[in-house]
């Protein structure tokens, strides 16, 4: 190579690098004034051209905090008294809550317990009594103990729809005004509020580190979701009505039964104290520290995922474009660079991917069943980060690119078709 030659190859290489940074600064930069010019609506981001260029692994970084910092503000603002209440309201309900601090809060933020009272379908000044008495029911080491109100005084209070998304508001209020850690969300309850965490623990799953079962009833919920949430349930022994000591020794079986086919998920602990009947004399209250050496593991190397009565369209890195109407069972699973769609009783799915789970540049592959139905590379977007902060407002649960997926049957079908 001549000296001219390799001048010119060398200001050609110059010219290609300095043209991606400055590719890569225009789209940082236009995020960046986007937000100032629009008074960081992240709400729009998703809709701008700038969304859907290409981004590095470095670049991805940057976006995500961004738009972190740029949705909390947007919320402390949007949500400005709601912030300094204790009251959520949410279409025609309303919730209360208590709040109390223990401890110091840590580097990371406060961990989060959300604990449920008991009571039911009965007035509502006894439903009140249970409130006042689950405020001074357990004390922590460290962390933000909240007790809600519940919305209705029907005997499925801690169970009906809307509970679902008070829990996303609320957290997502706390992450916000009292620097809570996503990773550290625990719930737990008693009696009615018991069978509120049989109910909600599976099936948001994803949101909590550790969930605690006191005194309560499963009713019709499955526990199958639990591959990756630490469970605990605590029973008395005498706790005869509505069966509920023999449902609690039917679940320490049937956890004991997923963990002996599934290593590595379903940690649980079942402990039928001798003696007590529906009251457990605080005993219970080593749930607590139990729960505390937990938390929560976002991008699981396994997942299955059992809808129930209240269903959602996302569960940790997996998701549907549609709400199903039966209760469908997805079980999935990732090694390295490869996703397996193990069973699936729907026809498509969406995995989302970051970097914190593999590597984005290299090629993704995804089987469904032993069938090979994708082998790519993924684009990392704005957009897509956006999006996924704004689905469940959990900054540590973003993902920078969402990979629609089909059954291999249906993938031809819709071949055909065109």
């Amino acid at each position: 190579m001549t000296k001219i030659t390799s001048t010119i190859a060398c200001w050609l290489l110059f010219a290609l690098l300095t043209q991606a940074c400055q590719a890569d600064k225009t789209t940082i930069e236009s995020l960046r004034s986007y937000l100032k010019a629009n008074d960081n609506d992240v709400a729009t981001v998703a809709k701008q051209p700038f969304a859907n260029l290409p981004l590095t692994k470095a670049e991805s970084s940057k976006a995500q905090k961004i738009l972190v910092d740029a949705w909390k503000a947007s919320l402390a603002k949007e949500r400005k008294a709601e912030l300094k209440g204790t009251e959520l309201k949410i279409g025609e309900h309303k919730m209360k809550f208590f709040k109390r601090e223990f401890g110091k809060k840590p580097k990371d933020g406060w961990s989060l317990y959300i604990s449920m009272h008991g009571g039911g379908g009965t007035a509502a000044r006894v439903n009140d009594q249970q409130w006042e008495n689950q405020k001074r029911l357990y004390t922590l080491k460290e962390g933000l103990y909240v007790v809600p109100r519940a919305p209705t005084n029907k005997w499925d209070l801690w169970h009906q729809d809307h509970i679902d998304q008070f829990y996303d508001r609320l957290i997502s209020n706390l992450i916000v005004s009292h620097d809570v850690n996503p990773d550290r969300v625990f719930i737990l309850g008693y009696s009615a509020g018991g069978d509120g965490v049989y109910q909600l623990a599976p099936r948001m799953a994803d949101r909590w580190a550790a969930a605690s079962m006191m005194a309560g009833h499963p009713g019709d919920s499955a526990a199958e979701s639990l591959r990756n949430l630490p469970f605990t349930i605590h029973m008395g022994e005498l706790d005869k009505p509505y069966n509920r000591n023999k449902k609690a020794a039917n679940w320490k079986k049937k956890l004991a039964d997923f963990q002996a086919k599934d290593t590595g998920g379903y940690i649980h602990h079942v402990e039928i104290h001798k003696g007590r009947g529906h009251w457990m004399n605080r005993e219970d209250a080593v749930a607590i520290p139990w729960m505390a050496e937990h938390s929560r593991k976002r991008f699981p190397d396994r997942i299955v995922w059992k809808q129930d009565n209240v269903k959602h369209k996302r569960f940790y890195w997996l998701g549907v474009n549609e709400i199903p109407e039966k209760k469908p069972l997805i079980i999935a699973s990732r090694e390295g660079q490869k996703f397996s769609i193990e069973e699936s009783e729907v026809d498509s799915v969406s995995i989302l991917v970051n970097d914190e789970m593999l590597n984005m540049d290299k090629e993704i592959a995804i089987d469904w069943q032993g069938k090979t139905v994708e082998s790519k590379k993924v684009v990392r977007t704005i957009g897509q980060l956006a999006d996924s902060l704004l689905e469940r407002g959990d900054p540590r649960m973003m993902f920078s690119a969402r990979i629609e997926i089909a059954k291999p049957e249906m993938a031809k079908s819709e071949e055909a078709e065109q």
